[in-house]
């Protein structure tokens, strides 16, 4: 097994463990970064409209 397989497995071991433990956090965590893009996919649309 490569140590990229290990890595992304033990990575993906991590979240699942992070959700389990602590899931109100997960999820704001989730939330927080779903606004972010939101946030950034606004800011670049008003960046496009103010071109044209």
């Amino acid at each position: 097994m490569s140590l990229k397989k290990v890595l992304v497995w033990l990575a993906i071991a991590f979240v699942v463990f992070y959700v389990i433990q602590q899931p109100e956090s997960s999820a704001e965590m989730v939330k927080n970064a779903g606004q972010a893009l939101g946030d950034a996919a606004s800011s670049i649309a008003a960046f496009v409209s103010s071109l044209a």
